[in-house]
């Protein structure tokens, strides 16, 4: 059996403001693994345009999460950083992927379903075949190892089906199956105003989530503001069930700490939940805010995020243009 390089691929949507669940969930990771593994790193702006964007915003979005990565720690130097538009192998791969996926595969996607909601036949093709361009982002660098959300989980194992079918129908141990990288107290962060939603950047409410560009005050108002209820703070996790609003605060206190959800129920046991958002917005404060206040200079900085991305654009297509020309040749495509 071939025996692939350790790397990671992973992306964020320039489509609104990064939330704190964007970097609980996703950000804070890859800091984490950019040691570990050979690390890429992606504002995937084709996935963005699944929906309808304004170009100016998409523009300026696009620099905002490349800065909001580097804020976060995240070194141009040890990963690759670029949007995805700059790779065109990205579609390319994604039109052969397109080619081997069933459509009863992409007919269980949930995301379609819930993106797409009632008005399914006005959803773009682009939206229900989502899923083959995230597979393609993946193989084209033939990634080992991607951190995903749980909401994630269904899209990774569509990837696997596709690299495994691509090998099968070649008869080739070409692309590597991808293994899912679920880390942290936090990977899926809700809602500040409902425990069952996830928190969203197109949440019509700013008070549901803190976005990286919130400051100080704002972080701090949106956490004593958060909802919660009138029974005092459990001392184990599995006593939080039922009570979502809770849950979501103790993870996101034990994210934020470095400690576990059961160690923060244990030191807070029994006690109301004034002072406990009291501490938790200090501490979100102490985290996020010298976070924020980077990625506000860095996003005036328009000429070196753009050559940031412009560099890792071109270390991108290098290490994915020999990736491409071997599937050419696998599928049987002439080549000049």
């Amino acid at each position: 059996m071939t025996k692939f390089k350790q790397r990671i691929f992973s992306g964020v949507q320039p489509s609104g403001n990064l939330t704190l669940g964007n970097y609980l969930g996703a950000i804070r990771n890859w800091v984490a693994l950019q040691k570990s593994y050979e690390s890429i790193f992606c504002v995937v702006d084709l996935h963005a345009i699944t929906v309808w964007q304004d170009p100016a915003v998409l523009r300026k979005a696009t620099r905002e999460v490349a800065a909001g990565m580097i804020a976060s720690g995240i070194d141009p130097k040890d990963c690759i950083i670029f949007n995805q538009s700059q790779v065109p192998g990205h579609a390319e791969l994604a039109w052969i992927f397109n080619c081997v996926a069933r459509l009863g595969w992409l007919n269980r996607m949930t995301q379609f379903k819930e993106k797409a909601g009632k008005n399914r036949e006005r959803a773009s093709v682009g939206l229900y075949v989502y899923p083959d361009l995230m597979a393609a982002d993946i193989m084209l660098y033939k990634a080992t190892h991607v951190p995903v959300g749980e909401d994630q989980k269904q899209h990774l194992e569509l990837t696997r089906d596709i690299a495994q079918k691509f090998n099968n129908d070649y008869g080739v141990d070409f692309f590597p199956i991808v293994e899912p990288l679920i880390l942290g107290e936090a990977s899926r962060v809700m809602s500040l105003r409902d425990g069952s939603a996830k928190m969203s950047k197109s949440d019509p409410s700013e008070n549901s989530r803190i976005n990286l560009t919130d400051d100080r005050d704002n972080i701090a108002k949106k956490i004593r503001k958060a909802r919660t209820d009138s029974a005092p703070i459990a001392g184990s996790v599995a006593e939080l069930e039922g009570r979502p609003e809770a849950k979501n605060l103790i993870n996101i206190f034990a994210a934020l700490n470095d400690q576990s959800a059961e160690a923060v129920c244990a030191q807070y046991d029994g006690q109301g939940f004034a002072a406990f958002k009291n501490d938790l917005a200090e501490l979100s404060v102490a985290v996020l805010g010298p976070i924020t206040e980077e990625m506000t200079r860095l996003t005036d900085e328009k000429t070196y995020i753009d050559q940031i991305l412009k560099n890792g654009a071109e270390k991108a297509r290098a290490l994915s243009a020999p990736i491409l020309k071997d599937v050419h040749n696998i599928v049987g495509f002439l080549q000049s």
